[in-house]
């Protein structure tokens, strides 16, 4: 689990913004789970801001009970905001 305080530095991003990176838009391609925004635009499986029926650019916290995965996946991704 990553620690409030260990993330106080980063830049924060509103719901729009992180809106902006949905993967048509711009080149970045963002999710936002917990408060945190993750770059998952390296990630094959994001492809055209994408990932099965789930669209970057949006928090994505109420839909990993959906998903066939934990929320381990996105220890993969670099942290790069906070969403505010």
């Amino acid at each position: 689990m990553i620690q409030a305080d260990s993330t106080a530095h980063l830049p924060s991003y509103s719901r729009a913004q992180l809106a902006l990176r949905n993967g048509s838009d711009r080149d970045e391609i963002w999710c936002a789970f917990r408060g945190l925004i993750y770059d998952v635009s390296a990630s094959r499986l994001w492809r055209n801001g994408k990932h099965y029926e789930h669209w970057a650019g949006q928090d994505l916290t109420d839909e990993l009970p959906d998903a066939p995965h934990g929320e381990w996946v996105f220890g993969k991704f670099a942290i790069i905001g906070r969403l505010t």
